[in-house]
């Protein structure tokens, strides 16, 4: 009989494994995230090593960040919000999980989140239940709390304004890891929505471009169209 390695606790709604696999994160319907961990990387015993109140409503899904850019989770809550959590060493030198990132929205809900690697930096890319996409860029590695929006463009090639309201009930990002220096950071993007045009999956190259340009949405530039 197989033996369970982690006993999650009731009402748990998403989890996520760390890139190494010797941590998981755990979602609950009471907003609280738990970090289970396991100390000997020979061992498949896990632990809770961490559990904090992340949001007042369920959390609906989390993501580790790279490693490369210490340990840090991004919760997305059932109202649409997306917050940042990262674990950090306080003065009294004891390992702490704080918010450093909430993500501004206005009425659209964050459907999905993921983060990618490029060349020179780490992005976040995430979709909103109004079709728009928002790139997110770290502006420095050490500093989990300052990212600029690079880009934002809606999952259409057409004009917008054609199709009015939009109503998405959930997304799905993945990114193509980077496998040389020549290689663009690219990802693709999936929508459900009442909108067809919006509903085929797309994918996005071409990542390096300047906040605040008119040229956003052509440089994020939707590449292959797959029905």
């Amino acid at each position: 009989m197989d033996k369970a390695i982690i006993n999650l606790d009731e009402g748990t709604t998403c989890t996520a494994w760390n890139y190494s696999g010797h941590r998981l994160a755990a979602g609950s319907t009471d907003g609280t995230l738990s970090i289970f961990s396991s100390t000997d990387p020979a061992s498949s015993v896990f632990n809770c090593s961490s559990k904090f109140k992340v949001h007042e409503s369920s959390i609906v899904k989390v993501v580790w960040a790279p490693p490369e850019y210490g340990d840090a989770v991004a919760c997305i809550c059932a109202d649409g919000s997306l917050l940042l959590w990262e674990e950090v060493v306080e003065d009294s030198e004891l390992l702490q999980w704080k918010l450093c990132k909430c993500f501004d929205r206005i009425s659209s809900q964050v459907l999905d989140v993921q983060f990618g690697v490029s060349q020179t930096s780490l992005k976040l890319v995430a979709p909103y239940s109004d079709g728009q996409v928002k790139v997110f860029e770290l502006l420095d590695p050490f500093e989990l709390k300052n990212w600029q929006l690079q880009a934002e463009f809606q999952n259409v090639i057409e004009s917008v304004s054609k199709f009015g309201n939009v109503s998405c009930r959930s997304a799905s990002i993945a990114w193509n890891p980077l496998k040389g220096e020549i290689q663009q950071s690219s990802f693709v993007l999936g929508f459900d929505s009442d909108t067809p045009h919006l509903n085929s999956s797309k994918i996005s190259t071409g990542l390096g471009i300047r906040s605040g340009s008119s040229e956003m949405a052509s440089s994020c530039r939707i590449s292959l169209t797959c029905r």
